[in-house]
């Protein structure tokens, strides 16, 4: 069977009419069939408030996966080389796991883990960095921290080396007129090049309902993969999978 994993990040009480939007958008294709990245508090400024609590609780009974999306999803780390260039042009100052040491990220990710799975009633389906990045120490904090599965650009694996599944997510990006025309490209192209593929992830943002083209895009994307039969799955599924049947 061939399985579409869709994701809404940065749900937050700060987005709540943005992550709305986006699940009437979402429903004709997965129906509840899909996982939400849940930011404790985003920039510092939006915890969550008690009606927002209770609505995780019910998109988690109705089977939504509840990932934990970092902490505030704000980067305040001083970067050099690599890490540099990934702050400076894959995102805009929110890769926050980019640069913490194992002892912050550990705590950060301890720190959601509970209060996602309190909230929720339910076990964190994992923990995805935002804007999918990751320091050494990050990554080696995952296990420690008891996430039974991440994910970055490229592939998805359960902490402690498996890798469950491969292939780049297909994602969009509003935050300037280039970026969001370079992402339109790239889903055009992705959504015939990834057909093949036993699993294939598809990743939304509050900020693509701010622009018709992306939201067309993303209509278009879902219907290419859903119309063949392909069906939607949960993460938590690439956990019993047989080895032959992972992306190659």
């Amino acid at each position: 069977m061939k399985r579409l994993l869709a994701s809404i990040h940065d749900v937050s009480p700060r987005f709540e009419r943005e992550v709305d939007q986006l699940l009437d958008r979402l429903a004709p294709y997965v129906g509840e069939r899909l996982a939400m990245l849940v930011v404790p508090d985003h920039w510092g400024s939006a915890p969550w408030t008690p009606a927002f609590t209770a609505r995780l609780r019910r998109w988690a009974d109705a089977g939504v996966e509840m990932f934990v999306h970092g902490w505030f999803h704000r980067d305040d780390a001083a970067h050099s080389g690599v890490a540099a260039i990934k702050a400076r042009r894959m995102t805009a100052g929110e890769g926050e796991f980019l640069g913490l040491d194992h002892r912050e990220a550990l705590d950060r990710m301890r720190r959601g883990k509970a209060l996602l799975e309190a909230a929720t009633g339910r076990a964190a389906a994992g923990f995805i960095a935002p804007a999918w990045l990751y320091s050494d120490d990050a990554r080696a904090a995952l296990g420690e921290a008891g996430f039974a599965l991440a994910e970055d650009h490229a592939r998805v694996w359960a902490p402690g080396g498996k890798v469950v599944a491969r292939g780049p997510v297909i994602t969009w990006a509003s935050r300037s007129d280039a970026r969001a025309l370079s992402s339109l490209a790239a889903a055009s192209v992705l959504r015939h090049a990834l057909q093949p593929l036993p699993t294939v992830r598809i990743a939304v943002h509050p900020g693509d309902v701010t622009r018709p083209a992306l939201l067309r895009s993303i209509d278009r994307t879902f219907a290419a993969f859903t119309r063949g039969g392909r069906r939607p799955a949960a993460y938590a599924d690439l956990l019993i999978l047989p080895r032959a049947s992972i992306n190659a």
